[in-house]
């Protein structure tokens, strides 16, 4: 194991959102603003350029902006980088060809977060190798070819309406056996069977499991999680983190008191349209004070005035009650 996973252990590591302005220009200002709070909360890590941060729809230079902000602001957290194939690619239709050119797209992406200072990568499911014959064989390349840049790498199951290709426990098991592959990350939104049959195969194998289950936080650190790798963490975080706190120092009634916040914020900000979620964790940002008002995510579906108000709701009922 590496020392990676020894930080890991029993720590959040929240997918953080970026800021956009209503011109889809990051808000350099807010982005710096919660860098600086994020690194004053009680977290092991941020993840960058994953799909909360919308780490595929980004330019190379926004990037390596977004990573320079939080290695400027929040030093001493530990970065992962989301890698993959940028939304808008066109790939080629031959299957050989098509699969060389998402290595090599996931590949530049990965030495650009070397460079720029992350400590791990995780690998986003690469939608356009799923319907090619062998996509197992091609997954496995894929993720060979990501660890060859020399950081640790954590595969990612995402359920399917999110990524086009959710991981079978054949594969799960055989990307886990590979060299650099520390540990994966389980995100099936609804799905307890899914999480329950993976998450067996992940802790069989002595790897890492990292839940990414924003709507059953608890009861996916119940079954054998040892980190969170979520969404739900980038706003609140305090109340996130007193959970898995409770959790590995077995305080129970503390844990099932805090499942109960933690459901109840997840139900307002991680329901359908579900890609609203991004917008909704900014709207937290702002209702707790970490940003100004105004940020936007360009990339989701418009959502009405009356969720800001739910979200904001949710926010003064914890700070009430925390």
């Amino acid at each position: 194991m590496t020392p990676l996973v020894d930080h890991l252990r029993g720590q959040l590591i929240p997918a953080v959102p970026v800021p956009f302005d209503g011109h889809r220009r990051i808000d350099e200002g807010a982005h710096r603003a919660y860098a600086r709070w994020m690194a004053s909360q009680p977290v092991g890590g941020v993840a960058l350029w994953v799909h909360t941060g919308r780490g595929l729809w980004l330019t190379d230079e926004e990037r390596r902006a977004v990573l320079q902000t939080w290695r400027d602001e929040a030093r001493d957290l530990p970065v992962i980088c989301g890698v993959g194939v940028p939304r808008g690619e066109t790939l080629p239709t031959d299957p050989r060809e098509r699969t060389d050119r998402a290595i090599d797209l996931t590949v530049r992406m990965a030495e650009a977060a070397h460079d720029g200072g992350a400590a791990g990568l995780m690998v986003h499911p690469p939608e356009a190798l799923a319907a090619l014959p062998d996509a197992d064989d091609r997954v496995a390349d894929l993720h060979e070819a990501v660890a060859a840049v020399g950081l640790p790498v954590i595969a990612f199951h995402l359920y399917k309406q999110a990524s086009g290709l959710p991981y079978t426990p054949a594969l799960v098991e055989r990307l886990l056996q590979l060299d650099g592959v520390i540990g994966i990350k389980l995100a099936t939104l609804d799905s307890v069977v899914d999480y329950q049959e993976l998450s067996g195969v992940v802790l069989g194998s002595g790897s890492l499991l990292i839940t990414g289950e924003d709507r059953f936080l608890g009861y996916s650190l119940m079954m054998g999680a040892e980190a969170a790798l979520i969404g739900l963490g980038a706003a609140c975080t305090d109340l996130t983190a007193k959970l898995m706190r409770a959790w590995f120092t077995r305080s129970l009634p503390q844990f099932i008191a805090l499942s109960a916040l933690v459901d109840e914020f997840a139900r307002v900000t991680f329901t359908q349209p579900m890609e609203g979620y991004v917008q909704r964790m900014l709207w937290a940002l702002e209702a707790d004070g970490v940003i100004p008002e105004g940020a936007r995510d360009p990339f989701g579906p418009e959502l009405p005035d009356r969720e800001r108000e739910w979200v904001r709701d949710a926010v003064g009922a914890i700070r009430e009650t925390s």
